[in-house]
């Protein structure tokens, strides 16, 4: 199944590559890399997240990381819709 980032997701991403980057650089590489082969595996295992708290959608959560990534499953793709850390509001 293939993979596809909507804008908003990408964005988000960029957002929490950039934190790191500025706050805790040491982070940055073993964090992006968990959220990208997370990412990834759904292309195998497309409901291995949680149900969503919006209606057709599912969550991906990388403990020990607060990051949760939301995604819906399609016929053709799973589209990543946001990646968020824990404590933020949606």
């Amino acid at each position: 199944m293939r993979i596809r980032w909507t804008p908003a997701a990408a964005a988000d991403l960029e957002r929490i590559s950039d934190y790191l980057k500025a706050n805790y650089p040491h982070y940055l590489r073993p964090t992006m890399r968990k959220l990208y082969d997370g990412v990834q595996s759904l292309q195998k295992y497309p409901y291995r997240g949680r149900r969503g708290q919006e209606e057709g959608t599912n969550e991906l959560l990388f403990p020990p990381l607060p990051y949760i990534v939301v995604y819906r499953v399609t016929h053709q793709a799973v589209e990543i819709l946001r990646a968020y850390h824990g404590a933020q509001r949606r």
